[in-house]
């Protein structure tokens, strides 16, 4: 899946359009998180089924179109939970964050927090002991979406 988060930057489109389209060329199914971490602790319609089509005629536009939030429920652990769930239940352990300092952070966060994530929904009941196992890990990329010229390299 892949999701924008913190403020527009140039490229975002030109940088979702080439991981939605590697992604399929691998065979891989690819999903759009809209609205950043805020679509990801919502779910629903917020995480949808990407196809080439729907990243065609994008890397001329401006901002992201598939959304950016700031969002205060993901700093918490609850709001986290709330994320992981909803990508367990679609079968997404891989993620692509387009973003800056803050977004690149909490993305790391909920990597290193995911085991721990994935206990508690187990424990509380809400995935299987099964859906742990098959979600126990959580790939991140991070890649740099700013405007704010803080990241070296």
């Amino acid at each position: 899946a892949v999701f924008t988060s913190g403020g527009d930057s140039q490229g975002m489109n030109a940088a979702v359009r080439a991981v939605v389209r590697f992604g399929i060329y691998l065979g891989c199914e690819v999903y759009f998180i809209k609205e950043g971490y805020q679509g990801m602790v919502d779910g629903g319609k917020n995480i949808v089924k990407a196809d080439w089509a729907s990243v065609s005629g994008i890397i001329h536009r401006g901002g992201t179109v598939i959304g950016s939030a700031r969002c205060m429920d993901f700093k918490e652990r609850w709001g986290r939970l709330k994320a992981a769930n909803n990508l367990i239940n679609l079968g997404i352990t891989n993620l692509v964050a387009i973003g800056g300092d803050g977004s690149l952070t909490g993305a790391n966060q909920f990597r290193e927090e995911w085991s721990s994530l994935v206990k508690d929904l187990v424990d509380n009941n809400q995935i299987s002991a099964d859906q742990a196992t098959k979600h126990g890990h959580l790939n991140i990329v991070g890649m740099v979406g700013s405007i704010d010229n803080d990241f070296c390299g």
